[in-house]
């Protein structure tokens, strides 16, 4: 099983909070694995777009940028 970065007690919740009476295990697992694929190309994309600036820090106008085509 690979380390991940975000909790799965916050993938229950989230789910919960979207309506779910019930949330399996599974369920829990894939929301958390496409959320931290999600992230990882926003993350990506605002290193990128930081850099094509000439910058070393991400900016939040980079992140915000950079989940425009994800959202």
């Amino acid at each position: 099983m690979k380390s991940s970065e975000l909790g799965i007690s916050a993938m229950y919740r989230i789910l919960k909070k979207a309506g779910a009476e019930r949330v399996s295990d599974e369920s829990a697992e894939e929301l958390r694995g496409i959320i931290e694929e999600l992230a990882n190309s926003i993350a990506k994309s605002a290193v990128d777009m930081a850099s094509h600036a000439g910058r070393k820090t991400v900016k939040a106008e980079d992140v915000k940028l950079a989940s425009k085509p994800f959202i």
